[in-house]
């Protein structure tokens, strides 16, 4: 039988995650509005970063997106039909995410 290490990690998954200049999807018809989601984010020490920001439509499908391709994406909530696929897709492309109402 072969031995494996595990590695134990004591810090938050998250720690060190943040990129100096983070990656942002915003999916939904109105980008005004979910552009003020990120107002104060991230808060995790005072400087200034200019975020990336990259936009999708309106149920549109994330599936061309790569895992973990963006620190933190907002999406405006999906219709019923797609909810199951969008909150799939949503935990698989971004290390955080948000789902707001219309």
């Amino acid at each position: 039988m072969n031995a494996t290490h595990a590695q134990l990690r004591l810090a938050p998954i998250t720690s060190g995650l943040i990129r100096s200049n983070p990656k942002v999807l915003l999916g939904g018809a109105h980008q005004p509005s979910l552009l003020r989601y990120l107002d104060g984010w991230p808060r995790r020490n005072s400087r200034s970063r200019a975020l990336l920001v990259q936009f999708a439509g309106a149920d549109e499908s994330l599936a061309r997106f790569a895992d973990d391709s963006f620190d933190l994406a907002v999406i405006q909530s999906p219709s019923p039909d797609n909810l199951d696929e969008c909150i799939r897709e949503l935990t698989r492309v971004a290390r955080q995410g948000l789902i707001t109402r219309r």
